[in-house]
C-alpha cells in the first residue's frame, strides 16, 4: 500500500499493465445475494490464469451503486485474499465512490486497513457543485485517510471535471497521484498533462496510445480499470500481446496485430452494449448485465441471477445476439 506521502513516486513506478475491473456475480431472489464462489473464481482467473498484474474492485462494472457498504467491503476483502494468494505482488485498486462523503471515508479507511494499494474516487454522482465541490469532497477524504488516491472522471457521474479542475485537485491534495479519464476526450487529457505533468493518466480513448502518447509521457503504461478478461483467454492472449507491443513502443506492429488478430473488428462488432442503454442513449453507463453475459460466453461464472440489480435494466435479446456474434467472429467461442 502506498501512503499519501509516497503516492506519486509509487504510482509512477508501479501502475503498469492491465487492471481488470471485476463484475459482481449475483444470485438468489432478484439478485439480492452475491455468489462468492463465482467471484473468487473470477479473481483467480484474472490474476493466476491470465496473469494480469492489477485489479480494479467495486467500481462501475461491479455496479457499486447497487451494493451495500458491507457488500463492497467484503468484495474487496475477498479480492485481496484470492489475488494475493495467486500473486503477492498484484496491485489492488478499489473504487470508494459514494454519494455521501462520510460513506466514502468509511470505504477508503476500510480499503487502507484491508491492504488495497490505492483507491479511486469517482466524481460524485449527486449534487456536485462543480470542481469546487469535488475538491472539497476529495479534501474531506484525504484529511481522514493515509492512502494513495486517484480520480475517476467518468461521464456516468453526470459531471465531468475540466482539466483545470482536475489539476487543482492534484495540486492541493498530495495523495492524489493518478486519474482514469473515462470521458473519451483526449484533448482534455493532453491539457491535463500540461497542467499536472507528474499525474499518472489513463485515457480510455485508447487510440492515443497508437499516437505515441506513452512515449511522450502524456499517459502512463497501465490500463487502470478495464474488462481485459473479456478480450482474451489464456489460450489466446490477444489483448496482452497487443498491449505488450504498445508498451514496448512497437506502434506499427501493434496496429497491424490489432487488425490481423481481429481485435479492432471485435470492438466494432460489440457495438455499444457495455456502455449504452438504448432507452437513454445519450447517457454513458456501465451495463452490468452486458459484461456478465459476455463473461458467461467465455465460461466464467456469473451467478444464477445474470442481470443487474436496479436501477439497471435487463439486457435485451438483441444485445445478447450481437455480443455472441462478435465473440464468434473474434474466435474466442465456437460458431
Amino acid at each position: 500500500m502506498a501512503t499519501a506521502k509516497e503516492a506519486r513516486a509509487w504510482a509512477r513506478s508501479t501502475l503498469r499493465g492491465i487492471g481488470n475491473s471485476l463484475y459482481t456475480p449475483f444470485c438468489g431472489d432478484d439478485g439480492d445475494d452475491i455468489d462468492w464462489d463465482a467471484y473468487r473464481t473470477l479473481v483467480r482467473y484474472c490474476v493466476r490464469e491470465l496473469r494480469h498484474p492489477m485489479l480494479w474492485c467495486t467500481s462501475g462494472i461491479a455496479e457499486f451503486w447497487s451494493l451495500t457498504l458491507e457488500e463492497r467491503k467484503r468484495l474487496l476483502e475477498v479480492a485481496i485474499e484470492e489475488a494475493r494468494a495467486a500473486n503477492p505482488d498484484v496491485v489492488v485498486q478499489a473504487c470508494t465512490a459514494a454519494t455521501a462523503a462520510k460513506d466514502s471515508v468509511e470505504l477508503t479507511q476500510h480499503a487502507q486497513q484491508a491492504g488495497a494499494d490505492i483507491v479511486y474516487i469517482q466524481t460524485p454522482m449527486m449534487e456536485a457543485h462543480g470542481g469546487e465541490g469535488v475538491l472539497k469532497f476529495f479534501q474531506y477524504i484525504a484529511d481522514r485517510t493515509d492512502i494513495a488516491l486517484g480520480m475517476f472522471n467518468s461521464p456516468s457521474s453526470g459531471y465531468v471535471l475540466t482539466p483545470a479542475e482536475s489539476a487543482r485537485i492534484y495540486e492541493e491534495i498530495p495523495a492524489v497521484c493518478a486519474t482514469k479519464e473515462g470521458a473519451f476526450r483526449p484533448a482534455s487529457s493532453r491539457m491535463l498533462h500540461e497542467l499536472a505533468p507528474d499525474l499518472t493518466i489513463w485515457e480510455c480513448d485508447t487510440t492515443v496510445y497508437r499516437a505515441g502518447w506513452l512515449r511522450a509521457g502524456i499517459v502512463g503504461p497501465a490500463q487502470l480499470g478495464t474488462a481485459g478478461y473479456l478480450y482474451e483467454t489464456p489460450q489466446q492472449p490477444i489483448l496482452s500481446e497487443y498491449w505488450d507491443l504498445i508498451w514496448n513502443d512497437k506502434l506499427i506492429e501493434a496496429m497491424d496485430y490489432a487488425e490481423k488478430s481481429g481485435l479492432d473488428q471485435f470492438g466494432v462488432d460489440m457495438r455499444s452494449w457495455f456502455t449504452c442503454y438504448p432507452g437513454r442513449s445519450d447517457y454513458f453507463t456501465h451495463w452490468g448485465g452486458a459484461f456478465k453475459y459476455a463473461a458467461s460466453l467465455l465460461g466464467l461464472p456469473i451467478g444464477d441471477y445474470p442481470h443487474s440489480r436496479p436501477p439497471q435494466a435487463e439486457l435485451p435479446d438483441e444485445g445478447r445476439a450481437q455480443i455472441r456474434t462478435a465473440y464468434q467472429r473474434f474466435g474466442l467461442i465456437a460458431q
